[in-house]
Protein backbone atom coordinates (compact mmCIF):
# COMPACT_ATOMS: atom_id res chain seq x y z
CA UNK A 1 0.00 0.00 0.00
CA UNK A 2 1.02 3.36 -1.06
CA UNK A 3 2.24 5.65 2.00
CA UNK A 4 -0.27 8.56 2.70
CA UNK A 5 1.13 12.53 2.11
CA UNK A 6 0.29 14.53 4.87
CA UNK A 7 -1.77 17.40 3.79
CA UNK A 8 0.40 19.63 5.91
CA UNK A 9 -0.09 23.63 5.27
CA UNK A 10 3.56 24.77 4.78
CA UNK A 11 5.20 25.96 1.48
CA UNK A 12 8.63 25.04 3.31
CA UNK A 13 8.16 21.81 4.63
CA UNK A 14 10.32 19.26 3.12
CA UNK A 15 9.42 16.34 1.81
CA UNK A 16 5.80 17.97 0.99
CA UNK A 17 4.52 15.84 -2.17
CA UNK A 18 2.71 18.28 -4.67
CA UNK A 19 0.07 16.48 -6.11
CA UNK A 20 0.00 18.48 -9.69
CA UNK A 21 -3.78 18.42 -11.09
CA UNK A 22 -6.50 20.52 -11.74
CA UNK A 23 -9.68 19.99 -11.31
CA UNK A 24 -12.43 20.71 -13.50
CA UNK A 25 -14.89 22.57 -11.03
CA UNK A 26 -15.07 25.41 -8.85
CA UNK A 27 -17.86 26.19 -6.02
CA UNK A 28 -18.76 28.98 -5.16
CA UNK A 29 -17.69 30.66 -1.61
CA UNK A 30 -20.46 30.50 0.55
CA UNK A 31 -19.91 30.23 3.95
CA UNK A 32 -17.39 33.66 4.25
CA UNK A 33 -19.11 34.82 7.26
CA UNK A 34 -19.01 31.70 9.22
CA UNK A 35 -15.40 31.22 9.58
CA UNK A 36 -14.37 35.31 10.13
CA UNK A 37 -16.93 34.30 12.88
CA UNK A 38 -14.90 31.56 14.74
CA UNK A 39 -12.12 33.60 14.38
CA UNK A 40 -13.79 35.89 16.58
CA UNK A 41 -13.83 33.40 19.33
CA UNK A 42 -10.52 31.45 18.33
CA UNK A 43 -8.30 31.39 21.76
CA UNK A 44 -5.13 34.05 21.79
CA UNK A 45 -2.51 31.76 24.07
CA UNK A 46 -1.61 28.17 23.78
CA UNK A 47 0.40 27.59 26.49
CA UNK A 48 3.07 29.83 26.43
CA UNK A 49 2.23 30.49 22.68
CA UNK A 50 0.76 33.80 21.62
CA UNK A 51 -1.53 34.61 18.95
CA UNK A 52 0.21 36.80 16.38
CA UNK A 53 -1.39 39.80 14.72
CA UNK A 54 -2.62 39.67 11.06
CA UNK A 55 -4.43 36.13 10.86
CA UNK A 56 -4.38 35.55 7.03
CA UNK A 57 -7.83 33.75 5.19
CA UNK A 58 -7.20 32.42 1.82
CA UNK A 59 -9.77 31.51 -0.65
CA UNK A 60 -9.91 29.35 -3.67
CA UNK A 61 -7.29 31.08 -6.04
CA UNK A 62 -5.15 32.53 -3.34
CA UNK A 63 -4.97 29.53 -1.12
CA UNK A 64 -2.24 28.58 -4.27
CA UNK A 65 0.23 31.30 -2.60
CA UNK A 66 0.04 29.13 0.35
CA UNK A 67 0.19 26.06 0.18
CA UNK A 68 1.17 25.51 -3.81
CA UNK A 69 0.38 21.99 -4.88
CA UNK A 70 -1.35 20.44 -2.08
CA UNK A 71 -4.12 22.94 -2.38
CA UNK A 72 -5.46 20.80 -5.47
CA UNK A 73 -6.29 18.05 -2.59
CA UNK A 74 -8.42 20.30 -0.63
CA UNK A 75 -10.17 21.75 -3.92
CA UNK A 76 -10.80 17.53 -4.63
CA UNK A 77 -13.38 18.10 -1.66
CA UNK A 78 -14.51 21.42 -2.34
CA UNK A 79 -12.42 23.77 -0.26
CA UNK A 80 -14.06 27.37 0.28
CA UNK A 81 -11.69 29.28 2.47
CA UNK A 82 -8.80 28.72 5.29
CA UNK A 83 -7.65 30.60 8.03
CA UNK A 84 -4.00 30.72 9.48
CA UNK A 85 -3.27 32.00 12.47
CA UNK A 86 0.64 31.74 13.94
CA UNK A 87 1.34 31.66 17.66
CA UNK A 88 4.92 32.64 18.32
CA UNK A 89 7.14 31.98 21.73
CA UNK A 90 10.14 34.41 21.95
CA UNK A 91 12.65 32.19 21.06
CA UNK A 92 11.09 29.42 20.50
CA UNK A 93 9.61 27.16 17.33
CA UNK A 94 6.02 28.81 16.08
CA UNK A 95 2.73 26.88 15.98
CA UNK A 96 1.13 27.23 12.98
CA UNK A 97 -3.19 26.89 13.18
CA UNK A 98 -5.26 26.40 10.02
CA UNK A 99 -9.04 25.70 9.70
CA UNK A 100 -10.42 24.98 6.73
CA UNK A 101 -13.87 25.89 6.10
CA UNK A 102 -14.99 22.54 3.41
CA UNK A 103 -18.72 23.38 3.24
CA UNK A 104 -19.91 20.09 4.40
CA UNK A 105 -19.08 17.90 7.11
CA UNK A 106 -18.77 14.98 4.87
CA UNK A 107 -16.00 16.88 2.51
CA UNK A 108 -14.38 17.95 6.17
CA UNK A 109 -14.13 14.14 6.83
CA UNK A 110 -13.06 13.25 3.45
CA UNK A 111 -10.16 15.37 3.69
CA UNK A 112 -9.07 14.42 6.65
CA UNK A 113 -9.06 10.60 5.63
CA UNK A 114 -6.49 11.49 3.02
CA UNK A 115 -3.78 11.08 5.91
CA UNK A 116 -4.36 8.63 8.80
CA UNK A 117 -1.26 8.27 9.63
CA UNK A 118 -0.73 8.84 13.65
CA UNK A 119 -1.76 7.86 17.16
CA UNK A 120 -5.70 8.53 17.61
CA UNK A 121 -6.60 11.53 20.27
CA UNK A 122 -9.90 12.82 21.87
CA UNK A 123 -9.71 15.77 20.31
CA UNK A 124 -12.47 16.78 17.72
CA UNK A 125 -13.69 14.14 15.64
CA UNK A 126 -11.35 11.36 14.64
CA UNK A 127 -8.25 13.38 15.84
CA UNK A 128 -4.88 12.13 14.99
CA UNK A 129 -1.22 12.83 16.46
CA UNK A 130 2.00 12.70 14.74
CA UNK A 131 4.92 14.23 15.89
CA UNK A 132 4.77 17.98 16.30
CA UNK A 133 1.39 17.70 13.80
CA UNK A 134 -2.37 17.38 14.97
CA UNK A 135 -5.19 17.18 12.83
CA UNK A 136 -8.87 16.24 13.51
CA UNK A 137 -12.34 17.32 12.02
CA UNK A 138 -15.50 19.34 13.15
CA UNK A 139 -19.08 20.23 11.44
CA UNK A 140 -17.82 21.22 7.84
CA UNK A 141 -14.41 22.31 9.23
CA UNK A 142 -11.15 20.36 8.84
CA UNK A 143 -8.41 21.73 11.40
CA UNK A 144 -4.27 20.98 10.92
CA UNK A 145 -2.22 22.70 13.96
CA UNK A 146 1.64 22.47 13.14
CA UNK A 147 4.24 23.59 15.58
CA UNK A 148 7.59 24.00 13.37
CA UNK A 149 9.89 21.81 15.62
CA UNK A 150 8.87 19.36 17.97
CA UNK A 151 9.65 19.91 21.87
CA UNK A 152 7.95 18.83 24.69
CA UNK A 153 6.43 22.20 25.54
CA UNK A 154 5.26 22.65 21.37
CA UNK A 155 3.19 18.94 21.50
CA UNK A 156 1.47 19.88 24.71
CA UNK A 157 0.33 23.78 23.21
CA UNK A 158 -0.41 21.85 20.11
CA UNK A 159 -3.09 19.72 22.13
CA UNK A 160 -4.17 22.40 24.24
CA UNK A 161 -4.62 24.46 21.17
CA UNK A 162 -6.54 21.75 19.34
CA UNK A 163 -8.82 20.99 22.24
CA UNK A 164 -9.35 25.07 22.55
CA UNK A 165 -10.13 25.35 18.72
CA UNK A 166 -12.54 21.99 19.09
CA UNK A 167 -14.94 23.91 21.60
CA UNK A 168 -15.24 26.82 20.05
CA UNK A 169 -17.37 24.92 16.89
CA UNK A 170 -20.11 23.97 18.17
CA UNK A 171 -21.60 21.75 15.56
CA UNK A 172 -20.72 18.13 15.58
CA UNK A 173 -20.08 16.69 11.57
CA UNK A 174 -21.71 13.26 10.26
CA UNK A 175 -20.05 10.96 8.17
CA UNK A 176 -20.70 10.14 4.63
CA UNK A 177 -23.52 7.68 4.10
CA UNK A 178 -21.91 5.40 2.07
CA UNK A 179 -19.58 4.39 4.86
CA UNK A 180 -22.37 2.16 6.25
CA UNK A 181 -22.40 -0.19 3.01
CA UNK A 182 -19.16 -1.12 4.13
CA UNK A 183 -19.55 -4.78 5.87
CA UNK A 184 -17.83 -4.48 9.30
CA UNK A 185 -16.38 -8.04 9.84
CA UNK A 186 -12.37 -7.44 8.93
CA UNK A 187 -13.12 -3.76 8.08
CA UNK A 188 -9.87 -2.16 8.45
CA UNK A 189 -11.20 1.23 9.92
CA UNK A 190 -7.38 3.15 9.82
CA UNK A 191 -7.67 2.59 5.43
CA UNK A 192 -11.40 3.85 5.36
CA UNK A 193 -11.17 6.82 2.50
CA UNK A 194 -14.03 8.80 1.16
CA UNK A 195 -13.76 10.94 -1.96
CA UNK A 196 -15.52 12.06 -5.00
CA UNK A 197 -12.28 12.75 -7.34
CA UNK A 198 -11.02 10.19 -9.67
CA UNK A 199 -7.11 11.24 -8.98
CA UNK A 200 -7.55 11.23 -5.29
CA UNK A 201 -8.59 7.63 -6.27
CA UNK A 202 -5.51 6.53 -8.08
CA UNK A 203 -3.56 8.29 -4.92
CA UNK A 204 -4.52 5.87 -2.96
CA UNK A 205 -5.15 3.39 -5.34
CA UNK A 206 -4.00 3.39 -8.98
CA UNK A 207 -6.86 2.44 -11.44
CA UNK A 208 -6.48 3.94 -14.78
CA UNK A 209 -5.53 7.94 -16.42
CA UNK A 210 -8.38 7.49 -17.26
CA UNK A 211 -11.82 8.38 -15.19
CA UNK A 212 -13.67 4.94 -16.16
CA UNK A 213 -15.84 4.82 -13.09
CA UNK A 214 -17.57 8.40 -14.06
CA UNK A 215 -16.40 9.75 -10.57
CA UNK A 216 -17.22 13.12 -10.09
CA UNK A 217 -18.79 15.70 -7.68
CA UNK A 218 -22.14 13.78 -7.98
CA UNK A 219 -20.85 10.15 -6.90
CA UNK A 220 -19.35 8.89 -3.58
CA UNK A 221 -16.80 6.87 -3.21
CA UNK A 222 -15.67 4.84 -0.45
CA UNK A 223 -12.35 2.76 -0.49
CA UNK A 224 -11.27 0.39 2.72
CA UNK A 225 -9.06 -2.47 3.51
CA UNK A 226 -10.46 -5.62 4.62
CA UNK A 227 -8.71 -8.91 7.02
CA UNK A 228 -10.28 -11.55 7.59
CA UNK A 229 -7.68 -14.47 9.07
CA UNK A 230 -5.07 -14.47 6.79
CA UNK A 231 -6.74 -13.46 3.75
CA UNK A 232 -6.75 -9.57 2.97
CA UNK A 233 -8.79 -7.68 0.61
CA UNK A 234 -9.32 -3.62 -1.01
CA UNK A 235 -13.12 -3.15 -1.66
CA UNK A 236 -14.24 -0.34 -3.54
CA UNK A 237 -17.69 1.09 -3.09
CA UNK A 238 -19.17 4.01 -5.76
CA UNK A 239 -22.87 5.14 -5.14
CA UNK A 240 -24.05 7.38 -8.44
CA UNK A 241 -27.03 9.44 -8.79
CA UNK A 242 -28.79 7.42 -10.89
CA UNK A 243 -28.78 3.46 -11.26
CA UNK A 244 -28.32 3.96 -15.11
CA UNK A 245 -25.23 5.98 -14.26
CA UNK A 246 -23.91 2.53 -12.19
CA UNK A 247 -24.75 0.15 -15.19
CA UNK A 248 -22.91 2.19 -17.24
CA UNK A 249 -19.53 2.65 -14.96
CA UNK A 250 -19.85 -0.93 -14.14
CA UNK A 251 -19.68 -2.06 -18.18
CA UNK A 252 -16.65 0.33 -18.48
CA UNK A 253 -15.15 -0.99 -15.53
CA UNK A 254 -15.20 -4.63 -17.42
CA UNK A 255 -14.38 -3.29 -20.37
CA UNK A 256 -10.94 -0.82 -19.46
CA UNK A 257 -9.95 -3.26 -16.47
CA UNK A 258 -11.54 -6.52 -15.87
CA UNK A 259 -11.84 -7.83 -19.55
CA UNK A 260 -10.88 -11.46 -18.79
CA UNK A 261 -13.93 -11.55 -16.26
CA UNK A 262 -16.51 -14.06 -15.98
CA UNK A 263 -20.43 -13.72 -16.16
CA UNK A 264 -20.39 -13.23 -12.98
CA UNK A 265 -17.97 -10.49 -13.17
CA UNK A 266 -14.88 -12.01 -11.27
CA UNK A 267 -11.35 -12.52 -13.12
CA UNK A 268 -8.03 -13.56 -11.62
CA UNK A 269 -5.36 -10.94 -11.93
CA UNK A 270 -1.72 -11.36 -13.15
CA UNK A 271 -0.53 -10.95 -9.60
CA UNK A 272 -2.58 -14.25 -9.00
CA UNK A 273 -5.04 -11.67 -6.78
CA UNK A 274 -8.92 -11.82 -7.38
CA UNK A 275 -10.96 -9.12 -8.22
CA UNK A 276 -14.73 -8.84 -8.45
CA UNK A 277 -17.33 -6.21 -9.33
CA UNK A 278 -21.35 -6.09 -8.43
CA UNK A 279 -23.60 -3.57 -9.52
CA UNK A 280 -26.62 -3.18 -6.70
CA UNK A 281 -29.28 -0.08 -8.01
CA UNK A 282 -26.94 3.47 -7.53
CA UNK A 283 -24.32 1.36 -6.14
CA UNK A 284 -21.32 -0.08 -7.66
CA UNK A 285 -19.15 -2.42 -5.34
CA UNK A 286 -15.58 -3.10 -6.51
CA UNK A 287 -13.40 -6.04 -4.59
CA UNK A 288 -9.75 -4.80 -6.40
CA UNK A 289 -8.21 -7.27 -5.20
CA UNK A 290 -8.09 -10.34 -2.41
CA UNK A 291 -6.46 -13.82 -1.79
CA UNK A 292 -9.44 -16.04 -3.06
CA UNK A 293 -12.50 -15.44 -5.39
CA UNK A 294 -14.51 -16.86 -2.36
CA UNK A 295 -13.50 -13.69 0.12
CA UNK A 296 -14.52 -11.63 -2.74
CA UNK A 297 -17.52 -13.13 -3.20
CA UNK A 298 -18.69 -12.98 0.17
CA UNK A 299 -17.76 -9.61 0.80
CA UNK A 300 -19.61 -8.00 -2.17
CA UNK A 301 -23.08 -10.77 -0.89
CA UNK A 302 -22.54 -8.50 2.43
CA UNK A 303 -22.94 -5.49 0.71
CA UNK A 304 -25.94 -6.43 -1.32
CA UNK A 305 -27.88 -7.68 2.02
CA UNK A 306 -26.89 -4.19 3.26
CA UNK A 307 -28.85 -2.30 1.04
Amino acid sequence: MKNVVQIRTYSNIPGLITLSFMLLFMIPDTHANSLRSLQVNLPQQAGAWSARSGDQIFDQKTIFSYINGAAEVYKAYNFRQCLSRRYTLSGGPAIILDIFDMGSSQDAYGVFTHDLDGSKVDIGQDGRLRPGWLSFWKDRFFVSIYVEEETPAGEKAVKDLGRQVADKISGRGTRPSILEYLPLNGLQADTIRYLHHPIVLNYHYYLSDENILNISADTDVALAAYRRGSQTARLLLVKYPTSEKAHQSRAAFLKHYLPDADRQGAALLENGKWAAVKEKGYLLAIVLETDSRRFADHLLEEISKHQ
